[in-house]
């Protein structure tokens, strides 16, 4: 997931020719509309910010239509006229599930990328009573113990789950994990040493790292993490580790690329912003921005790294 560096350059101002919009119409001609996930998650709230972010500059409504089930939000994005008035907010998982069970779209040939919005580090947090300060004494205890130690996860293929297998994989390891039906009885699995340790969105674990619940290991991310300062990244002890939660934003294929590039212009401006930062970072994730060729690497390098995981650990939907 490393982004290549971005320059304001490329994101100048691109004057969207009649012709791009809809039955010939400059764009946008009508509202906009972002389909995206259940409301009340991160994918959601980030949804709600960039449509708000973005209505001003582009001149029009933009709404947020929320849609329960995991892949009914990009069947009819990808079903949509290319026109950038459908756009499809989602996470990783979006590219992900595709790997693990058959889906009404394929993640690379039906969309194009707009621009990486969000990301967020999961974080390896271990019940205090585990006897390893560092991820190199996990490491070493994981391999005194193969099979013993537990991790907790709820939904296989999330992010948390991913980022763990990638341990395994990386580390040669076999921690085992214990499936939970949400994300808050994972964590107080933990909290209960009912399992050893979980990876965990950052927002989840931040307050029991801070009441000495949990101990925190490490950052998932590449570097470390805004969200938990002082907690080095896992690449500093596995070099190549890299995983996160993110979102983003895509448009059908084939929608004309002066119509990705406005988009694109108003959402990494607004992304951009000092006060949106901070706003994101409450709700428990970083700020991106990306071009759209950054973004279009690193879901397909995500495809062929993930995929790899996700067929050595034989993982399928819960």
């Amino acid at each position: 997931m490393r982004l290549m560096s971005y320059t304001t350059g490329i994101l100048c101002a691109v004057a969207v020719s009649l012709g791009d919009g809809a039955h010939g119409q400059a764009f946008p001609s009508k509202t906009v509309r972002i389909v995206t996930v259940a409301a009340g998650g991160s994918v959601d709230i980030g949804a709600r910010l960039i449509a708000q972010g973005i209505s001003g500059p582009l001149g029009q409504n933009v709404i947020v239509d929320n849609r329960v089930g995991g892949t009914i939000s990009g069947e009819i994005v990808a079903r949509a006229q290319p026109d950038g008035h459908t756009l499809l907010a989602t996470s990783s998982i979006h590219w992900i599930g595709p790997l693990m069970s058959k889906t009404p779209y394929d993640p690379v040939r039906d969309f194009s990328a707009i621009t990486l919005a969000m990301l967020s580090p999961n974080i390896l947090a271990v019940n205090p009573g585990v006897a390893a300060g560092t991820v190199k004494e996990l490491i070493s205890l994981a391999k005194a113990r193969p099979g013993e130690l537990n991790y907790s996860s709820a939904g296989a293929g999330g992010s948390p789950h991913l980022a763990a297998e990638l341990f395994n994989a990386m580390a040669g390891v076999h921690i085992v994990r214990i499936a939970y039906k949400g994300g808050g009885q994972a964590v107080n699995a933990v909290l209960a040493n009912e399992v050893q340790m979980m990876f965990s969105p950052a927002i989840s674990v931040i307050p029991h790292m801070k009441s000495g619940k949990l101990r925190a290991l490490a950052v998932t991310t590449a570097r470390p993490s805004v969200l938990a300062p002082g907690l080095p990244a896992m690449a500093e002890t596995l070099p190549g580790y890299e995983s996160a939660q993110t979102t983003g934003l895509f448009a059908p294929a084939r929608t004309p690329a002066s119509i990705i590039s406005r988009l694109n212009e108003e959402c990494v401006k607004f992304l951009s912003r000092a006060d949106i930062k901070e706003k994101l970072l409450g709700a428990g994730v970083e700020s991106v921005g990306s071009s759209p060729r950054e973004f279009d690497i690193v879901v397909k390098s995500e495809i062929s790294r993930m995929g790899k995981v996700i067929k050595s650990a034989g993982i399928r939907e819960d």
